[in-house]
């Protein structure tokens, strides 16, 4: 298995540097997605003193012709901070700094789907919409060869390694065990993790804070995944053939359905989803649905991507209904068509609009101005 020259670099003297005393600076990274709506840049500027909120950040710019946001004869773009986190890697009182970002002529750029997703959430907010996203992942060496799998052949049949344990069952504990303690100290609310295709959790976050929890804990994953040396992918459906994808599960409920008789909102909140099932699907993966088209064959616990269906603890349907809601007759419903690849910020807002807003029709919106 291959993995990255830059791993193979000796740490210990890195960390001599690491450890000398920074003064009363601070370093802040500032993170955004970039055009591909998939990819994450960074870059790093001194603060003169340690930022309380996201208004202690100043704003800054970047080259969008080299991020694929820009052309070069016009190609500053802005980055506005909106969430602040602790970073887990620098340490205290540096800081993580997620980012919208800004045309030239500060209009939000094409990828920049918190704009939109944000108006949104303000027009529910007595609702108190509450998420939870599944992040699954697959981990691959720099040859995108999957990590652990022999080099020529396959490992065994999928069935022992769902929450397995052995050295021939688990693989990638470190990674994940690495990632959760940062997600935990960098203050992005991560709920569990568990071996499947390696997915963690990251919930329960109401309104805007799912997508920008969400992000953060996709970068964290990728910085740790740098000091391992190794890729963790977001594909749908990375290996052809007898294998589950990887999704990225939402977990969905609003005031009214946590409370007493609340499975009665859920069922309205499904029947109003089943009717706008080829907009949602369009919704849940950045190229449209063609991701998930790999991903949603009815086989290896997915339903059909052209048929919506819905039942109590199915993971073979569109929506599964848990148990203990059925039985309780009220909480959560489970929307298991978004893909691991999806936009936490479309994915929120587009079941906030069918849901909530009851808005009808299979027809793409386009509010991000």
């Amino acid at each position: 298995m291959a993995t990255s020259v830059s791993s193979q670099l000796n740490k210990a003297i890195k960390q001599q540097y690491m450890e000398l005393i920074q003064s009363d600076k601070v370093q802040a990274m500032y993170i955004w997605i970039d055009g591909s709506g998939e990819g994450l840049r960074c870059k790093t500027r001194t603060l003169d003193s340690e930022p309380k909120t996201v208004m202690d950040l100043p704003e800054w710019n970047f080259d969008g012709s080299s991020t694929y946001q820009s052309d070069g004869s016009n190609s500053d773009m802005f980055l506005i901070p909106v969430a602040l986190f602790r970073d887990p890697f620098r340490k205290d009182p540096n800081k993580l700094v997620l980012c919208e970002v800004l045309t030239y002529n500060r209009q939000p750029a094409e990828t920049n789907l918190r704009h939109s997703c944000s108006k949104i959430m303000s027009m529910v907010e007595d609702h108190r919409p509450f998420f939870g996203m599944e992040q699954e992942y697959t981990l691959l060496g720099v040859d995108n060869h999957p990590f652990s799998w022999p080099i020529n052949g396959f490992p065994d049949p999928q069935g022992p390694y769902y929450c397995g344990v052995g050295a021939d069952k688990a693989y990638g504990r470190d990674i994940a065990e690495a990632h959760y303690r940062a997600c935990l100290y960098a203050g992005v609310n991560i709920c569990g993790t568990n071996a499947e295709v390696m997915p963690a959790q990251v919930g329960t976050c109401e309104g805007i804070n799912m997508g920008d929890h969400l992000w953060m804990a996709r970068f964290i994953l990728h910085r740790v995944c740098e000091d391992f040396g190794l890729i963790a992918s977001f594909d749908p459906k990375p290996i052809p053939g007898n294998w589950n994808g990887a999704g990225c599960h939402t977990n969905f409920s609003t005031k009214e359905m946590r409370e007493d008789g609340g499975l009665k909102r859920i069922e309205e909140a499904i029947e109003r989803l089943a009717k706008r099932h080829r907009y949602h699907i369009r919704a849940y993966d950045p190229k449209g649905g063609l991701d998930n088209a790999r991903r949603l064959t009815g086989d290896h616990e997915t339903s059909n991507i052209d048929q919506f269906s819905a039942g109590v603890a199915n993971r073979g349907a569109s929506i599964r209904i848990p148990c203990s809601v059925g039985q309780d007759r009220k909480g959560y419903f489970e929307d298991r068509r978004p893909s691991a690849n999806c936009d936490p910020y479309m994915v929120t807002e587009v079941l906030v609009r069918t849901c909530l807003l009851k808005e009808e029709g299979d027809e793409p919106f386009n509010d991000n101005q």
